[in-house]
This record gives C-alpha cells, sequence and structure tokens, in this order.
C-alpha cells in the first residue's frame, strides 16, 4: 500500500548533492516550496565528522571498510559495494559504481578540484569529429561559472591558458616543496604547471572563514572552509522556511498522469520499508548520473512505455567516466627532511594542465595530472610502503637492509623518517570519449532489497582512452625523470590497458540524460528539460554531452544554476 501525502509541493528536488543542493539553494530563494528526497541518512560536518580522530582512536586505526572505503574517518557514508543494493554487468564490462547515503551525496568526498569546462570542451565533434557538440557553448555557462566561484569561493591564478577558463579566484597558497620539484622538472621538459584551483576557503568567505590547515579534508570540515552542498546550499536553503528534506528516501520512480505529465516521485523509506508518494507540480532528477537514468527508465507508463522522457531512446546511453592511472616517483633529494607543519589546504596546490594541444598523437582527447606527494598528515596505508623500498636503496639509506626491504624496531623507524615525503607522483585524469554502446540499463531479473529494479552496466575503454593513459603514462616517467626521481611503477602494457583504472573508478560518471536540440537524438534540451514531459528537469551530471578531463563538479553545479533559473522563469510565466 502506498501513502500519499495529501500537500502538493512546488518542486520536489531528488538527491542532496552538488545538482540537488543548488537546485534547492536558487528555488528556495525565489520563493518556491520545495521537498528534498535523500536516499540516506543525514548527517552534520559538525556532529557527524572525525576532523580530529587520530588513527590509534581506533583498532583499525582507520583501516578502509566496506561502508567507508577511503577510510574510516572519511566523510562519505556510501562506496562501491552497498548491502542491499547491488547492480550487474554485462559480460566484459568492469564498471564499478560508487554511491554515496548521506545528505550532501559525493560532495562529503570529493577533493574539490574545481576546473571549469573550456570552450573546447564543449565542441568536440567540431574539433575532431568524434562524440557530438552540446547545445550550449562556454559563453552560456560561463555567466553560472562566475557567480558560481562568488557564491562558493575557489582558489586560483588568473593563468590565461588555452582551454583552461579562469575565474574569480581567491588567493591561492604557496606550493609545497614537492610542488616546487615539479615546477623544476616541468620547466625542464617544457610542460606547463598552473596553481590548482579548489573550492576551499584561502579567506574569509560569504561568512565562512577561511582554512586553517587543521585536519584531512575528505573527514568533512566543521568550520565549513571547504565546499560542501549541505553547507553551502542546504543550510540556507531551510533557512528560508521553504525547504523540506525527507531522508531514507529511495526514489522508486516518477509517477505521472493519464497524460503523462510528471505528478511527483514514489519512494520506498529505507527504514520502515513502506512506500509513499510525494506530490510536486514540478520534479528535479539530481540523484547522480546513473541513479537519475535508473529512475527514468523504471518509469513506465502507457504513456512512457521505453520509460519517463526515454522517447529517443538515449537514456542510460553516452556513459562516461575519466580515466585514471597512477605513476609513483622516489626522489632522494627530498629524504631527510627535518620534520615540520607541511601547512596547506587538503589536496595539491599546483596541478598540469593538458599540454598537448599541437602535437602528434593517436588519440583525440586530452588529460591533466594531479600532483600528489610530501609530508602531508599521515593516514593509514601512508608513505607509499616504505618498508618495501627501504632496501633498494643503500646509497641513499644509512640504514638499507643487506637482504632487502623490511625490518623491526629502531631501524625501520628510521627508514620512516629518512624517506617520509621523498616519495610521490602524478595521477592521470583525462576525457573518455562518449559512445552510443557504453550504457546502463535495468537488469530484468534483479531487485535491490527495496524491489527497485537494479542497474545493469555494459562499458568498455576504446583505443582512443588506452593510448591517451600510454601517453599520460610515457610523460609522468619523463617528468620524473626531470625532477631528479627514480621512477618505481612498472610501465603496464597494452594488454594491461597501460594500467587505467577500471571505468567508474574515478567517481565522474556523466551522460546518461543527455541534453541536445534534436529530441530523436537527446533526452532534455538545453535548459535541462525533457523534450517528452516539460515538468521534469534533470540538474546533475546526466545532462553532459561530453565528458572534459576536468572535474564534473563545477560544471554540474553552474549548469544545475542555469537549470534552477529557467524553472524559476517558466514558473513565473505559468507554463510549470
Amino acid at each position: 500500500m502506498q501513502i500519499i501525502s495529501p500537500k502538493i509541493y512546488d518542486v520536489a528536488i531528488v538527491g542532496s548533492g552538488a545538482g540537488g543542493g543548488m537546485t534547492a539553494h536558487v528555488l528556495t530563494q525565489a520563493g518556491a516550496d520545495v521537498v528534498m528526497l535523500e536516499a540516506g541518512q543525514l548527517w552534520d560536518a559538525n556532529e557527524d565528522g572525525d576532523m580530529f580522530a587520530w588513527s590509534y582512536d581506533s583498532p583499525r586505526r582507520g583501516a578502509s571498510s566496506r561502508e567507508k572505503p577511503f577510510g574510516e574517518f572519511d566523510g562519505c557514508i556510501g562506496g562501491w559495494d552497498i548491502d542491499g543494493e547491488p547492480y550487474t554487468r554485462a559480460a566484459g564490462t568492469e564498471w564499478d559504481w560508487f554511491r554515496a547515503r548521506m545528505l550532501g551525496g559525493r560532495t562529503n568526498h570529493w577533493g574539490r578540484i574545481s576546473l571549469r569546462f573550456g570552450p573546447d570542451d564543449f565542441r568536440g565533434r567540431s574539433l575532431d569529429g568524434l562524440g557530438d557538440d552540446w547545445p550550449i557553448t562556454y559563453d552560456d555557462l560561463a555567466p553560472y561559472y562566475d557567480r558560481l566561484d562568488d557564491l562558493v569561493g575557489i582558489f586560483g591564478n588568473r593563468d590565461g591558458f588555452h582551454n583552461e577558463p579562469d575565474g574569480n579566484f581567491l588567493p591561492p597558497p604557496k606550493p609545497r616543496v614537492h610542488e616546487l620539484l615539479v615546477m623544476q622538472g616541468a620547466k625542464k621538459i617544457g610542460i606547463p604547471v598552473l596553481a590548482n584551483r579548489l573550492s576551499i576557503l584561502t579567506r574569509a568567505h560569504n561568512g565562512r572563514p577561511a582554512c586553517h590547515y587543521c585536519s584531512q579534508c575528505g573527514r568533512g570540515c566543521s568550520t565549513n572552509s571547504n565546499f560542501s552542498s549541505p553547507s553551502v546550499f542546504i543550510n540556507p536553503a531551510q533557512l528560508t522556511g521553504n525547504l523540506e528534506v525527507i531522508p531514507h528516501a529511495m526514489v522508486r520512480e516518477v509517477t505521472t498522469d493519464t497524460e503523462g505529465k510528471a505528478t511527483g516521485v514514489s519512494y520506498v523509506n529505507t527504514q520502515d520499508l513502506q512506500e509513499y508518494q510525494v506530490r510536486a507540480r514540478v520534479v528535479v532528477l539530481a540523484a547522480s548520473a546513473c541513479s537519475t537514468a535508473r529512475i527514468m527508465l523504471n518509469s513506465k507508463s502507457p504513456r512512457h512505455p521505453n520509460g519517463l522522457g526515454n522517447s529517443s531512446d538515449v537514456i542510460g546511453r553516452y556513459l562516461m567516466d575519466t580515466t585514471g592511472a597512477s605513476i609513483v616517483g622516489f626522489f632522494p633529494q627530498l629524504m631527510n627532511r627535518p620534520a615540520y607543519n607541511e601547512d596547506g589546504v587538503g589536496g595539491a596546490h599546483v596541478y598540469i594542465p593538458w599540454f598537448g594541444y599541437n602535437e602528434r598523437r593517436d588519440f583525440a582527447r586530452g588529460y591533466h595530472f594531479e600532483v600528489w606527494g610530501g609530508r602531508g598528515q599521515p593516514s593509514y596505508g601512508f608513505g607509499g610502503g616504505i618498508h618495501n623500498l627501504n632496501g633498494l636503496f643503500s646509497e641513499t639509506n644509512t640504514t638499507a637492509r643487506e637482504r632487502g626491504g623490511g625490518g623491526y624496531g629502531l631501524a625501520l623507524k628510521e627508514d620512516y623518517r629518512q624517506f617520509f615525503g621523498a616519495i610521490g607522483g602524478f595521477s592521470i585524469r583525462g576525457e573518455m570519449v562518449a559512445r552510443r554502446e557504453n550504457h546502463c540499463d535495468i537488469d530484468p531479473t534483479v531487485v535491490d532489497k527495496y524491489g527497485i529494479p537494479v542497474l545493469r552496466f555494459n562499458v568498455r575503454w576504446s583505443d582512443q582512452e588506452y593510448n591517451q593513459v600510454q601517453h599520460g603514462q610515457l610523460k609522468a616517467r619523463e617528468l620524473i625523470e626531470a625532477m631528479g626521481g627514480e621512477v618505481l611503477s612498472r610501465m603496464p602494457t597494452r594488454e594491461e590497458g597501460y594500467g587505467i583504472n577500471k571505468p567508474g573508478r574515478i567517481i565522474h560518471e556523466v551522460g546518461t540524460v543527455r541534453m541536445g536540440d534534436d529530441p530523436r537524438t537527446s533526452a532534455l534540451n538545453s535548459h535541462c528539460q525533457s523534450h517528452d514531459v516539460p515538468n521534469v528537469f534533470v540538474a546533475d551530471a546526466a545532462p553532459f554531452v561530453s565528458q572534459a578531463h576536468k572535474n564534473t563538479t563545477w560544471t554540474l553545479m553552474a549548469l544545475a544554476w542555469r537549470t534552477a533559473d529557467h524553472i524559476v522563469e517558466l514558473r513565473n510565466q505559468g507554463q510549470v
């Protein structure tokens, strides 16, 4: 039996992460009566975070678990494997799907790298003939990027670098010692290094204090100095009195009337396992790209036999993730450093943008390097396995083992002191080309513990991605050597995919409900409004037509703001 709420809201938003939070912020400020449905629990960094917990506070010393794959004290509840919430894979697919189950979603987890897509990123097909162009340009989104910078706060430099648009930046923190070494090595081989662009405050901004380098940012920030959806979007939206948040609400489908128009959403309460329905004049899906596709595909009716808004048969298709691989180096000049507080915001202070625009290559789309290393606050498993390395460098290590690495007691402690901060490296983050055959659909035989049919993934890398990662592997090795270091990572073979991560592992999935001008080949118009169901909008990464090598969140939020403004405009005109 379904329990139907008697109230009719102006807008129902599914999801509380970057897109859902942004949409709620804009709509409540405009006076709309909004209900937000979150599949997970309520969570607040001030009350529920572990900013200052020491590893020895835990019998597992902060190690990862099924519920916390990034460590026991990580601020995100969820992971790639959630009890009772399976998904399946077609033969040949290795896709891993990360989900968050808490207020704010994955904004409690991400590294806050906040890169804008550039002009080239919206017109890939025009440049190289692959994929499709977006129905909007950078100029359409630029005002929303600017407003986002001003609202949330982001640091960086105005570098004027090709296809890496500048923003309204706060001052960036200074590079750390290992990052200065990266800059020196990169200069030798002609690779640019830019100040990173992170949504972490380096000055007080809009009532939030500057970061004071007190902890690991992934644990949740009780001062709200780094961005998360609850601290910047949802809490202010609730203060308007126009937002109701319903936690533990696993949405099954969008409900529709006899004309095919959305009337609200149906959900299962994950605590009492009862089914409920909320009614609303407008439905905004912001559950994450794959979850939104799942909801729409499960929302079948006589008017929508192929799933809600899916007359084009594109929902679930063109699924993309960012490519990824890591290369590790050892830098003897960074050994034996004195112990000191290597202050800085969580994450790297510099990054390496795509630099290969004018070179001949066997892949179309670019990548960037994320830099890591240094003497940051140790977490579980830190140090790159120093006990496995200390026997490899007898010339630099005064306590090198005659029979290889390892050791124990005082000698091993001395090794850790010597090696700590001398190991670092680079992570490739590259663009995957959109292809129709990469998709998720509904598994015809499997349901989750709430009785909702689950997703089945069918995704593979192509030579475009493999060749791109090979290029990044070779360039990172060249850079480590230019820095005076020694590469510790074995060069993977083609049969090993050049070390590419499984799709889904970088957690940048986009593109399952693509936008476009033609209803025959897209599900949404240029304002992320359903072609088939005018009172349904999508405000997560599902509308993306391509996935630039840039991290998705900043573009997702700018696009959601633009969509929310359009909803306000249509409401004022009485059209929704």
